[in-house]
Parts: C-alpha cells; sequence; structure tokens
C-alpha cells in the first residue's frame, strides 16, 4: 500500500512539474498572442489584457487605418520566398555531397570529409566580411541572389546526411547498379525515400535557421523590393516603435508558420530525433 502510494505521488510530481515547465515555456508565445489582439491602450499594461481588439492586425494588412502601414505582406512573401528557395539548395547540395562521401570511392575523399568536419568548429560569422564584399564586387546588394546564394550550403546538412547515408547497406546500393541504375537515380529514388525521417529533421532546422536569419538580411536588403519580416520587425524599434500592438502580431505571423511546420511533420521528426540521439 505505502509502495502504491510513493508511486502515485511520484506520478503526480511528475504531472505538475511537466505542466509547470510547459507553461513556462508557451507563455511568451501566448503573450504575445494576447497582445497582437490587445486595444493599444492595453498592451503590455498587464499580463493579461482587459480588452481586445483587431487594430494591429488590421494595422497590418490594410490602409485603412490611421498610421500608415509598414509593408507585412510584402515581407512576409519575401521571407518565404528567401527561406524555401535557400533550404531547397541546402538540401539539395548536401544530399548530393553526402551520397558522394558515403557511397563513392575516389581520391582526397578522407580529406574532404575531414574539410567540412573541420569547418563545422568556425562560427558562420567569420564569413560575414567576404560574403558581403563577393555580393558587392558582383552587384547582387539588395537582391534576393544576394540573400540566398552565399547561405546556401549547410556543412551541418552534409554530415548529418552522410552518417545517415553510410547506415544504409552498400549491397542496396550494388544491386541497384546491377539493375543498370546510375548514381543519380539511386539517390533519388533509393537513398532520398529512405531517408525521409533524417530528411525532415533536417529541413525544420534548417528552415527554422534561415526563417528566423536577422543580420545577413539586414546586411543585404536596403528596401522594400527585398525586405523581411525579420527585417521589418527590428525596424519597429525606430519609426515603428511607438506601436508595440502591430510588433506583436508581426511576431505572431513570423512565428506561426514554423509551428505549423513543426506540427505537420512532427511524427517524422520525432523518428529523425531518435535516430541522431543514437
Amino acid at each position: 500500500m505505502v509502495g502504491t502510494k510513493n508511486k502515485t505521488l511520484k506520478v503526480t510530481l511528475n504531472y505538475i512539474f511537466t505542466i509547470v515547465f510547459l507553461l513556462i515555456m508557451i507563455f511568451p508565445f501566448i503573450y504575445l498572442v494576447l497582445n497582437s489582439f490587445a486595444s493599444w491602450d492595453q498592451v503590455d499594461k498587464h499580463l493579461i489584457p482587459t480588452s481586445y481588439s483587431l487594430r494591429s492586425w488590421q494595422w497590418l494588412f490594410s490602409n485603412s487605418v490611421t498610421v500608415a502601414p509598414a509593408p507585412w505582406v510584402q515581407a512576409f512573401l519575401h521571407t518565404f520566398i528567401v527561406s524555401t528557395i535557400t533550404v531547397f539548395l541546402m538540401m539539395l547540395f548536401a544530399v548530393m555531397v553526402a551520397y558522394a562521401l558515403a557511397k563513392i570511392e575516389f581520391r582526397g575523399k578522407k580529406l574532404v570529409d575531414n574539410f567540412i568536419l573541420f569547418q563545422m568548429f568556425f562560427p558562420g560569422i567569420i564569413l560575414l566580411i567576404p560574403q558581403f564584399l563577393l555580393i558587392t564586387k558582383v552587384g547582387w546588394i539588395d537582391t534576393f541572389q544576394g540573400m540566398i546564394l552565399p547561405t546556401a550550403v549547410s556543412l551541418w546538412a552534409i554530415f548529418m546526411y552522410t552518417n545517415f547515408f553510410k547506415a544504409i547497406p552498400d549491397t542496396l546500393i550494388e544491386s541497384a547498379k546491377l539493375d543498370g541504375a546510375t548514381d543519380m537515380q539511386i539517390l533519388f529514388k533509393i537513398v532520398v525515400p529512405m531517408s525521409k525521417s533524417i530528411t525532415t529533421v533536417i529541413f525544420l532546422f534548417l528552415y527554422t535557421e534561415r526563417w528566423t536569419t536577422l543580420l545577413w538580411d539586414m546586411i543585404v536588403s536596403k528596401s522594400d523590393s527585398t525586405v523581411t519580416l525579420n527585417v521589418l520587425i527590428s525596424q519597429m524599434f525606430g519609426p515603428y516603435g511607438t506601436y508595440p500592438g502591430p510588433m506583436y502580431a508581426a511576431s505572431v505571423l513570423l512565428t506561426l508558420p514554423l509551428i505549423l511546420l513543426f506540427l505537420l511533420f512532427s511524427k517524422n521528426f520525432q523518428e529523425g530525433m531518435q535516430y541522431t540521439l543514437k
């Protein structure tokens, strides 16, 4: 009886701590959402606003409000375009390089593998000035290609794919080659479909990282024609700093797609994380 009571108490305490920890984790987002719908005179005045309106959201999406809005819809589309193309190129390059490192023998393979691992220990910030000088030289300042191409390679993605591809049996690759399949056919028709779980993990991490990138976008973007959500939100502390309600609404707009992505791919994400933690 005593053992049963102790077990019940332990389970109850675990649930309590889990719920408290969960509330601590999600409360900032709840606060963000509540203040995005709060009346402007209630924003940041109370922990939970007492009156609500759609004025902050109207300010983002229409011109029929008192204050002229910034191009939020345009910035959202720019963020989506830049993030999607960049991550696509990252993953395309990663699977091709990883397959070569994992399944194809060539001279200097070990050197390339070690170089990628070595480069992963250096922070990306050290490449900021060379990348900036490069895009300035070729005239890519304030262009989408300037925002996309210099960041279209992920050494981390190559490293993750290489380790996963090494676990795929060589006999499977050899059987496909005996049937007349080329390396590209093997990669995209056999290897990549088998890598769905790890692909989900890599995609979500890369997309989150690119979607929330601020520094590089601030350096490259110089006008509304290329501005992204992160840059626009950072500018709200300047000319738009007296309107915190729309800033909260814009932050919700920035965060919501990432939450939806994680919910949509949660099953494959969990499977992929189980592999990475082995």
